[in-house]
């Protein structure tokens, strides 16, 4: 089986992850309608994403569902290769699943070793027959980008800029998926889209894996990170226009990305589904 086709653009969404089932149906079904090529929803709080990448199976016909991520701590690898084995072939077409090593200051003592970790849950992922090419990484450092490139379909790098798209590109090679989220911010308010910001950052701000990586891209901890600068907001989110957004999700194409999901930032856990539905219909006239 060959890996799905993402298309050029898609959705990333906590609201239809975690909002109201019968709302995220239809939202999920309209984006389906507006050609987004996939949906992105978060896994790695918990161990049930699978029953909601299920559910939005069901009621899209086109629109891969992905997921970023779902958590190697928290899920099998025999009981995700079981899920998918029990997928429809139509099903299984439109399946992109992230995996991801999560981050030590959530996971505990336990985390430790990511790479060699890694590789070990994708080995007991492929003996238990899971297809490789509808699996992806969450990968920001450049070891993990090469063993996404080794064992599955790609990338799926989150909170990064097109500068790290290239580097990704230089690391996967042609032929390999290269997938990162772009938050976008409906903001043009200095204040306001400050507010936002620093409310979308407060628990990224403090896991290693993100700092160290915008770090190696030229951001400093006291005066851009702790401080959230302007200029790490400016890296990290496109806002304002459309135009604006359109134009940065233009620059990790050009960059080497292959597939580039939108995130609309409201907040550090999503906010209401009904508030980013309209948003949702502004970046398909603006990206599709």
């Amino acid at each position: 089986m060959s890996a799905p086709d993402l298309g050029k653009v898609g959705i990333w969404s906590m609201e239809l992850r975690f909002g109201d089932p019968e709302a995220t149906n239809a939202v999920a079904s309209e984006l389906d309608e507006l050609g987004f090529g996939a949906i992105w929803i978060p896994g790695g709080i918990d161990d049930a994403v699978l029953g909601d990448v299920d559910r939005l199976l069901s009621v899209t016909k086109n629109t891969v569902i992905a997921t970023g991520i779902i958590n190697l701590w928290k899920q099998q690898p025999k009981d995700v290769a079981d899920w998918f084995a029990g997928l429809s072939d139509a099903h299984k077409s439109r399946v992109m699943l992230g995996i991801g090593i999560s981050h030590g200051p959530l996971i505990g003592e336990n985390w430790n070793k990511p790479i060699a970790r890694t590789r070990s849950y994708l080995d007991d992922l492929e003996a238990a027959g899971m297809a490789m090419d509808n699996t992806c990484l969450a990968a920001l450092g450049p070891k993990m980008m090469a063993l996404s490139g080794e064992r599955t379909a790609g990338a799926h790098p989150y909170l990064t800029m097109p500068e790290h798209s290239a580097e990704a590109r230089g690391i996967l090679g042609p032929g390999k998926l290269l997938a990162p989220e772009q938050g976008v911010i409906f903001e043009s308010d200095p204040a306001k889209l400050r507010a936002v910001a620093e409310d979308a950052l407060t628990n990224y701000r403090q896991l290693p894996n993100y700092c160290n990586n915008w770090m190696r891209f030229g951001l400093d901890k006291e005066k851009d990170i702790d401080a959230v600068s302007d200029r790490l907001i400016d890296e990290i989110f496109a806002h304002g226009s459309t135009d604006a957004m359109a134009a940065r999700v233009k620059a990790h194409h050009d960059a080497g990305a292959d597939h580039v999901c939108v995130q609309v930032i409201s907040g550090a856990m999503g906010g209401e589904i009904e508030k980013v539905r309209g948003h949702y219909r502004e970046l398909a006239e603006a990206l599709l």
